[in-house]
Protein backbone atom coordinates (compact mmCIF):
# COMPACT_ATOMS: atom_id res chain seq x y z
CA UNK A 1 0.00 0.00 0.00
CA UNK A 2 1.31 3.38 -1.30
CA UNK A 3 2.08 5.70 2.13
CA UNK A 4 1.76 9.33 2.32
CA UNK A 5 3.08 11.29 5.14
CA UNK A 6 1.94 14.54 5.95
CA UNK A 7 4.57 16.39 8.68
CA UNK A 8 1.86 18.91 10.27
CA UNK A 9 -1.43 18.73 11.21
CA UNK A 10 -3.13 21.80 9.83
CA UNK A 11 -6.30 20.24 9.64
CA UNK A 12 -9.43 18.87 12.14
CA UNK A 13 -9.50 15.41 10.07
CA UNK A 14 -8.01 13.65 7.00
CA UNK A 15 -11.40 13.35 5.89
CA UNK A 16 -10.75 15.47 2.63
CA UNK A 17 -7.54 13.59 1.89
CA UNK A 18 -9.36 10.32 2.26
CA UNK A 19 -11.92 11.65 -0.63
CA UNK A 20 -8.79 12.13 -3.19
CA UNK A 21 -6.50 9.43 -1.88
CA UNK A 22 -9.20 6.72 -2.45
CA UNK A 23 -8.90 3.52 0.33
CA UNK A 24 -5.72 2.47 -1.68
CA UNK A 25 -3.43 4.73 0.19
CA UNK A 26 -2.28 5.24 3.51
CA UNK A 27 -2.17 8.15 5.28
CA UNK A 28 -0.08 9.08 7.96
CA UNK A 29 -0.47 12.88 9.78
CA UNK A 30 2.28 13.99 11.93
CA UNK A 31 3.14 17.47 13.94
CA UNK A 32 6.56 17.82 14.49
CA UNK A 33 8.99 21.18 14.27
CA UNK A 34 11.23 19.94 12.28
CA UNK A 35 11.32 16.60 10.00
CA UNK A 36 14.62 15.57 11.83
CA UNK A 37 11.67 14.31 14.93
CA UNK A 38 9.55 12.54 12.77
CA UNK A 39 9.75 8.88 13.40
CA UNK A 40 12.37 6.55 11.17
CA UNK A 41 9.50 4.22 10.76
CA UNK A 42 7.35 6.77 9.03
CA UNK A 43 10.31 8.46 6.91
CA UNK A 44 10.97 4.44 5.67
CA UNK A 45 7.57 3.64 4.79
CA UNK A 46 6.69 7.35 2.83
CA UNK A 47 6.43 7.48 -0.84
CA UNK A 48 4.50 10.79 -0.36
CA UNK A 49 5.79 13.58 1.84
CA UNK A 50 3.51 17.12 2.31
CA UNK A 51 4.93 19.91 3.82
CA UNK A 52 3.82 23.64 4.19
CA UNK A 53 6.39 25.14 6.29
CA UNK A 54 9.09 22.71 6.81
CA UNK A 55 12.23 22.59 5.45
CA UNK A 56 13.20 19.52 3.18
CA UNK A 57 16.94 19.16 3.05
CA UNK A 58 19.65 16.80 1.75
CA UNK A 59 19.96 15.01 5.13
CA UNK A 60 15.79 14.64 5.45
CA UNK A 61 15.92 13.23 2.15
CA UNK A 62 18.33 10.63 3.06
CA UNK A 63 16.35 9.23 5.66
CA UNK A 64 13.22 8.62 3.04
CA UNK A 65 14.31 5.62 1.10
CA UNK A 66 11.22 4.51 -0.78
CA UNK A 67 9.97 8.22 -1.16
CA UNK A 68 8.93 9.35 -4.57
CA UNK A 69 7.66 12.70 -4.55
CA UNK A 70 7.32 15.87 -2.19
CA UNK A 71 4.34 18.32 -2.48
CA UNK A 72 4.61 21.59 -1.01
CA UNK A 73 1.87 23.11 0.05
CA UNK A 74 2.47 26.71 -0.83
CA UNK A 75 3.48 28.57 -4.21
CA UNK A 76 7.20 28.90 -3.33
CA UNK A 77 9.45 25.85 -3.09
CA UNK A 78 12.48 27.73 -1.85
CA UNK A 79 12.35 25.51 1.58
CA UNK A 80 13.01 22.25 -0.21
CA UNK A 81 16.53 21.53 -1.81
CA UNK A 82 15.71 20.90 -5.49
CA UNK A 83 19.23 19.49 -6.57
CA UNK A 84 19.07 16.58 -3.38
CA UNK A 85 16.01 15.61 -4.59
CA UNK A 86 16.62 15.26 -8.15
CA UNK A 87 19.62 13.48 -7.42
CA UNK A 88 18.03 11.42 -6.03
CA UNK A 89 15.27 11.34 -8.56
CA UNK A 90 12.58 12.76 -6.42
CA UNK A 91 9.92 14.88 -7.92
CA UNK A 92 9.05 17.99 -6.23
CA UNK A 93 5.57 19.43 -6.80
CA UNK A 94 3.62 22.96 -5.56
CA UNK A 95 0.79 23.88 -5.19
CA UNK A 96 0.62 27.35 -8.04
CA UNK A 97 -3.19 28.09 -8.05
CA UNK A 98 -4.44 28.22 -4.75
CA UNK A 99 -4.31 31.81 -3.59
CA UNK A 100 -3.91 33.89 -6.68
CA UNK A 101 -6.13 36.10 -6.26
CA UNK A 102 -5.98 36.46 -2.61
CA UNK A 103 -2.20 37.79 -2.64
CA UNK A 104 -3.38 40.28 -6.11
CA UNK A 105 -5.86 41.71 -3.66
CA UNK A 106 -3.37 41.64 -0.61
CA UNK A 107 -0.97 43.50 -2.95
CA UNK A 108 -3.44 46.32 -4.20
CA UNK A 109 -5.17 46.60 -0.79
CA UNK A 110 -1.57 47.18 0.61
CA UNK A 111 -0.55 49.86 -2.28
CA UNK A 112 -3.67 51.83 -1.82
CA UNK A 113 -3.77 52.26 1.69
CA UNK A 114 -0.31 53.73 1.49
CA UNK A 115 -1.03 55.72 -1.82
CA UNK A 116 -4.29 57.20 -0.22
CA UNK A 117 -3.16 57.63 2.97
CA UNK A 118 -5.21 55.62 4.72
CA UNK A 119 -2.59 54.55 6.71
CA UNK A 120 -0.97 58.15 7.80
CA UNK A 121 -4.63 59.01 8.57
CA UNK A 122 -5.25 56.21 11.03
CA UNK A 123 -2.09 57.08 12.76
CA UNK A 124 -2.26 60.46 13.28
CA UNK A 125 -6.46 60.86 13.85
CA UNK A 126 -6.43 58.19 16.65
CA UNK A 127 -4.13 59.46 18.94
CA UNK A 128 -4.25 61.30 22.49
CA UNK A 129 -4.54 64.29 20.38
CA UNK A 130 -5.55 63.54 16.75
CA UNK A 131 -4.25 65.75 13.94
CA UNK A 132 -5.97 68.31 12.42
CA UNK A 133 -8.98 67.65 10.71
CA UNK A 134 -7.90 68.43 7.10
CA UNK A 135 -5.49 66.61 4.67
CA UNK A 136 -1.93 65.79 5.19
CA UNK A 137 0.41 66.75 2.40
CA UNK A 138 2.41 64.28 1.85
CA UNK A 139 4.95 62.19 -1.06
CA UNK A 140 2.60 58.89 -0.29
CA UNK A 141 -0.90 60.50 -1.53
CA UNK A 142 -0.43 60.84 -5.70
CA UNK A 143 -3.02 60.27 -7.95
CA UNK A 144 -2.87 56.72 -9.32
CA UNK A 145 -3.54 57.57 -12.85
CA UNK A 146 -0.19 59.64 -12.85
CA UNK A 147 1.71 56.89 -11.50
CA UNK A 148 3.96 53.87 -12.95
CA UNK A 149 3.62 50.81 -11.69
CA UNK A 150 6.59 48.32 -11.69
CA UNK A 151 5.91 44.49 -11.13
CA UNK A 152 8.97 42.48 -11.26
CA UNK A 153 7.75 38.61 -11.63
CA UNK A 154 5.30 38.01 -14.14
CA UNK A 155 3.90 34.78 -12.95
CA UNK A 156 0.15 34.13 -12.21
CA UNK A 157 0.39 36.01 -8.74
CA UNK A 158 2.31 39.31 -11.25
CA UNK A 159 -0.22 38.88 -13.83
CA UNK A 160 -3.24 39.09 -11.54
CA UNK A 161 -1.85 42.40 -10.28
CA UNK A 162 -1.12 43.96 -13.52
CA UNK A 163 -5.00 43.48 -14.48
CA UNK A 164 -5.91 44.99 -11.10
CA UNK A 165 -3.31 47.97 -10.75
CA UNK A 166 -4.53 48.64 -14.81
CA UNK A 167 -7.81 48.60 -13.59
CA UNK A 168 -7.05 51.30 -10.70
CA UNK A 169 -5.52 53.25 -13.40
CA UNK A 170 -1.69 52.52 -13.03
CA UNK A 171 0.27 52.64 -16.34
CA UNK A 172 1.72 48.89 -15.87
CA UNK A 173 5.05 47.80 -16.43
CA UNK A 174 7.18 44.33 -15.89
CA UNK A 175 10.65 42.59 -15.41
CA UNK A 176 10.80 39.22 -16.28
CA UNK A 177 13.55 37.63 -18.46
CA UNK A 178 11.39 34.36 -18.55
CA UNK A 179 8.17 35.43 -19.75
CA UNK A 180 8.22 35.07 -23.61
CA UNK A 181 8.06 37.69 -26.25
CA UNK A 182 4.34 39.28 -26.60
CA UNK A 183 3.27 38.74 -23.24
CA UNK A 184 3.05 42.23 -22.81
CA UNK A 185 0.92 42.90 -26.13
CA UNK A 186 -1.46 40.14 -24.61
CA UNK A 187 -1.86 41.92 -21.46
CA UNK A 188 -1.87 46.07 -22.99
CA UNK A 189 1.26 47.15 -20.20
CA UNK A 190 4.77 47.51 -21.03
CA UNK A 191 7.95 45.51 -20.43
CA UNK A 192 11.05 47.02 -19.22
CA UNK A 193 14.21 45.39 -20.78
CA UNK A 194 15.91 45.15 -17.43
CA UNK A 195 15.85 45.48 -13.71
CA UNK A 196 16.51 48.56 -14.00
CA UNK A 197 15.46 50.13 -16.30
CA UNK A 198 11.87 49.07 -14.57
CA UNK A 199 13.21 50.72 -11.55
CA UNK A 200 14.71 54.44 -12.64
CA UNK A 201 10.53 54.26 -13.51
CA UNK A 202 8.81 52.63 -11.35
CA UNK A 203 6.39 54.85 -8.54
CA UNK A 204 4.91 51.93 -7.38
CA UNK A 205 7.34 48.66 -7.01
CA UNK A 206 5.68 45.73 -6.80
CA UNK A 207 7.70 42.22 -5.59
CA UNK A 208 6.47 38.87 -7.36
CA UNK A 209 9.67 36.68 -8.06
CA UNK A 210 10.33 33.52 -6.47
CA UNK A 211 13.10 32.69 -4.54
CA UNK A 212 16.17 31.44 -5.70
CA UNK A 213 19.83 32.19 -6.26
CA UNK A 214 19.47 34.31 -9.05
CA UNK A 215 16.66 36.91 -6.88
CA UNK A 216 18.18 36.64 -3.10
CA UNK A 217 18.85 39.96 -2.55
CA UNK A 218 18.08 41.25 -5.79
CA UNK A 219 17.19 44.80 -5.01
CA UNK A 220 19.85 46.10 -2.69
CA UNK A 221 20.78 49.95 -1.59
CA UNK A 222 22.06 50.28 -5.08
CA UNK A 223 19.48 49.30 -7.06
CA UNK A 224 16.83 51.03 -4.36
CA UNK A 225 17.86 54.03 -5.08
CA UNK A 226 16.98 53.98 -8.64
CA UNK A 227 13.51 54.48 -8.21
CA UNK A 228 11.89 57.91 -8.37
CA UNK A 229 11.98 60.07 -5.17
CA UNK A 230 8.03 59.07 -3.05
CA UNK A 231 8.26 55.61 -4.72
CA UNK A 232 6.33 53.19 -2.71
CA UNK A 233 7.62 49.66 -2.63
CA UNK A 234 5.70 46.68 -1.67
CA UNK A 235 6.51 42.99 -1.12
CA UNK A 236 4.23 39.87 -0.96
CA UNK A 237 6.60 37.62 -2.54
CA UNK A 238 9.45 36.45 -0.27
CA UNK A 239 11.96 38.05 2.10
CA UNK A 240 15.38 37.41 1.19
CA UNK A 241 14.63 39.32 -2.11
CA UNK A 242 14.92 42.76 -0.28
CA UNK A 243 16.96 44.18 1.97
CA UNK A 244 15.54 45.44 4.81
CA UNK A 245 18.58 47.53 5.94
CA UNK A 246 18.74 49.39 2.76
CA UNK A 247 14.60 49.73 2.82
CA UNK A 248 15.20 52.13 5.87
CA UNK A 249 18.15 53.58 4.83
CA UNK A 250 15.95 55.36 2.06
CA UNK A 251 12.66 54.97 4.57
CA UNK A 252 14.84 57.10 6.59
CA UNK A 253 16.09 59.61 3.93
CA UNK A 254 12.56 60.20 2.72
CA UNK A 255 13.73 59.16 -0.67
CA UNK A 256 11.22 56.08 -0.56
CA UNK A 257 7.68 57.21 0.99
CA UNK A 258 6.39 53.90 2.10
CA UNK A 259 6.63 49.95 1.96
CA UNK A 260 4.36 47.09 2.48
CA UNK A 261 5.81 44.14 3.58
CA UNK A 262 3.70 40.86 3.72
CA UNK A 263 7.16 39.02 4.03
CA UNK A 264 10.54 39.17 5.99
CA UNK A 265 14.07 37.81 5.49
CA UNK A 266 13.20 35.78 8.88
CA UNK A 267 9.70 34.40 9.70
CA UNK A 268 8.80 34.38 12.62
CA UNK A 269 11.33 37.41 12.86
CA UNK A 270 13.98 36.52 15.64
CA UNK A 271 16.56 38.46 17.65
CA UNK A 272 18.21 40.26 16.21
CA UNK A 273 14.81 41.64 14.91
CA UNK A 274 16.12 44.10 12.32
CA UNK A 275 16.29 47.65 12.88
CA UNK A 276 13.71 48.70 10.64
CA UNK A 277 11.07 45.88 12.25
CA UNK A 278 12.37 47.16 15.94
CA UNK A 279 11.15 50.83 14.37
CA UNK A 280 8.01 50.18 13.29
CA UNK A 281 7.39 47.84 16.81
CA UNK A 282 8.08 51.17 18.56
CA UNK A 283 5.69 53.20 16.55
CA UNK A 284 8.67 55.52 16.00
CA UNK A 285 7.22 59.06 14.55
CA UNK A 286 9.13 59.16 11.25
CA UNK A 287 7.69 55.62 10.43
CA UNK A 288 4.10 56.87 10.82
CA UNK A 289 1.60 55.92 7.81
CA UNK A 290 4.94 54.60 5.83
CA UNK A 291 5.28 51.54 6.53
CA UNK A 292 2.79 48.61 7.37
CA UNK A 293 3.46 44.81 7.76
CA UNK A 294 1.71 41.70 7.99
CA UNK A 295 2.43 38.20 8.55
CA UNK A 296 2.96 36.45 5.62
CA UNK A 297 -0.90 36.53 5.67
CA UNK A 298 -1.49 37.63 1.67
CA UNK A 299 -2.18 34.07 0.99
CA UNK A 300 -5.36 33.27 3.05
CA UNK A 301 -8.78 33.11 3.07
CA UNK A 302 -10.95 30.31 4.15
CA UNK A 303 -11.62 28.91 0.73
CA UNK A 304 -8.15 29.56 0.14
CA UNK A 305 -7.17 27.33 2.74
CA UNK A 306 -9.54 24.96 1.77
CA UNK A 307 -8.22 25.02 -2.11
CA UNK A 308 -4.33 24.13 -0.55
CA UNK A 309 -5.85 21.45 1.40
CA UNK A 310 -7.64 19.78 -1.87
CA UNK A 311 -4.88 20.89 -4.21
CA UNK A 312 -2.08 19.28 -2.47
CA UNK A 313 -3.32 15.98 -2.50
CA UNK A 314 -4.58 16.33 -5.58
CA UNK A 315 -0.86 16.89 -6.62
CA UNK A 316 0.37 13.81 -4.72
CA UNK A 317 -1.92 11.84 -5.97
CA UNK A 318 -1.41 12.69 -9.89
CA UNK A 319 2.31 11.76 -8.87
CA UNK A 320 2.27 8.92 -7.34
CA UNK A 321 -1.11 7.05 -8.57
CA UNK A 322 -1.59 8.67 -12.23
CA UNK A 323 0.38 9.02 -15.71
CA UNK A 324 0.87 12.64 -15.78
CA UNK A 325 2.15 14.50 -12.95
CA UNK A 326 1.65 18.12 -12.40
CA UNK A 327 3.11 21.34 -10.85
CA UNK A 328 6.63 19.52 -11.22
CA UNK A 329 9.32 21.88 -10.28
CA UNK A 330 11.88 19.36 -10.27
CA UNK A 331 13.42 17.51 -11.98
CA UNK A 332 13.54 19.72 -14.53
CA UNK A 333 13.28 17.20 -17.37
CA UNK A 334 9.60 16.65 -16.53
Amino acid sequence: MTTVLYSETLYADDSVERDVFGPDVRLLVRDVGTLAELDAADCEAAAGLIVMRHHVTAEDFARFPRLRAVVRMGVGYDRIDRTAAAERGILVCNVPDYGTAEVADHTMALVLALRRGILLYQDTQRGEAPAPWHPVNTPLVRRLDMQRFGIIGLGRIGTAVALRAKAFGFAVAFYDPYRPNGTERALGIDRAPTLEALLERADVLSLHAPLTEETRGMLGIDQLRLLPEGAVVVNTARGPILDLAALEVLLREGSIAGAGLDVLPVEPPTDPVPDLLRAYRAQEPWLQGRLVITPHAAFHSPEAWADIRRKAAETMAAALLGEAPQNVVAPTEW
